[in-house]
């Protein structure tokens, strides 16, 4: 069973995405130094996110179905976002891929913003180590020092991490690190290696107002 993704799903803080917010944004704090490049790989970081779930979904990247809550995930495709575009990893054509980023694109544009959120993104595993940390410290801050009660301290830690972090970490790429692309375009895609030099597909964008 397939379900159209819901704009409703965006709203428990009451927020839903507009298409002139990161105009809006710039045009009264443009001034800020490194404003638009926070805001542009903020955007780039979804269109990755939602390219790799539809090079990930069966019959194709221009598939007409829209994604299930049960859609497979690709994992031997990953990515990573600048603020001019990002880098594709995986066996995937430049064709496929382009007809991939576009769909994505539109898809997201339209309503599909659950398209943005991976549950592979490194955000995921910044939060868990994050929330972690705080738990152990934490923990050792209140319970008594003697070793086995330290050590029942940091097994609760590492478990109520690992409960919460998935949760917790969609929503703070919902919020924080992704934003839906309504100011971007393709450019250009071409082969390339990072910086590592690692093999990929570099997806260039264009802002726009």
């Amino acid at each position: 069973m397939t379900t159209q993704t819901s704009p409703h799903n965006w709203e428990p803080f009451g927020f839903v995405p507009q298409a002139t917010q990161d105009s809006d944004i710039l045009a009264g704090l443009g001034f800020i130094p490194g404003l638009r490049e926070l805001l542009a790989v903020r955007q780039v970081h979804a269109l990755e996110h939602a390219t790799v779930w539809v090079l990930s979904e069966s019959g194709g990247p221009d598939s007409p179905r829209v994604r299930s809550t049960a859609a497979p995930d690709n994992e031997s495709l990953g990515g990573m976002s600048t603020d001019t575009g990002f880098y594709l990893y995986g066996q995937v054509k430049a064709g496929e891929l382009r007809r991939a980023v576009l769909t994505a694109l539109s898809r997201l544009q339209n309503g599909e913003w659950d398209l943005a959120i991976h549950p592979r993104c490194g955000t995921n595993v910044s939060v868990a180590m994050l929330l972690g940390v705080g738990l152990t410290f934490g923990f050792n801050q209140l319970l008594p020092k003697s070793p086995l009660e330290q050590l029942m301290g940091l097994g609760l830690a590492a478990t109520t991490a690992n409960q919460i972090a998935p949760d917790l970490g969609l929503v703070v790429q919902r919020y924080a690190t992704t934003a839906i692309p309504f100011n971007l375009e393709l450019e250009e895609i071409r082969p390339t290696r990072d910086m590592w030099g690692r093999s990929a597909h570099f997806v260039r964008v264009r802002w726009v107002n």
